[in-house]
């Protein structure tokens, strides 16, 4: 289904607005997705994504900025994020002993259980929504959207 289908547009759009609106209506589609994954378990889009970059760390402590800075959704309460996986013993909280002002932050063993559960998850998911597209698709999609970036 082309963008003018889907919004229901009589009219042509614009190249350039016809763009943004296309990403910005398959960014919708594609977090809906997500979000229906995740929600049996029982955290956010953005608690998932903190979750994988505490993974990502390999055992070492994040501090708020480190998570913030490698967010996707940037705009997020990063502190309110670790709060409620630390709720939900899914992450930990220490002081750091070099820095009593840094407060640090890892990924608990029922976190990477979460996380493997949920991978082959998302891993499926992932497929089926890019199941149309030829990995020569793939690659110059990304190219595209890197160059966006």
């Amino acid at each position: 289904m082309n963008l003018e289908q889907a919004i229901k547009s009589t009219t042509p759009i614009n190249p350039h607005t016809k763009t943004v609106l296309n990403i910005m209506y398959s960014s919708r589609i594609v977090e809906e997705k997500v979000a229906e994954i995740l929600k049996p378990f029982g955290i956010s889009m953005q608690q998932y994504n903190v979750l994988r970059i505490l993974r990502g760390q390999k055992g070492k402590p994040a501090n708020l900025s480190t998570i913030q800075e490698r967010m996707i959704n940037k705009m997020s309460n990063t502190t309110r994020l670790v709060d409620k996986l630390i709720e939900k013993k899914y992450a930990e909280r220490s002081i750091c002993e070099s820095n009593r002002r840094k407060v640090e932050i890892v990924i608990t063993p029922d976190g990477m259980d979460l996380l493997r559960e949920i991978d082959p998850l998302t891993l499926s998911n992932n497929n089926i929504i890019l199941k149309d597209f030829s990995m020569n698709e793939l690659n110059t999609l990304n190219t595209l959207l890197d160059k966006l970036k």
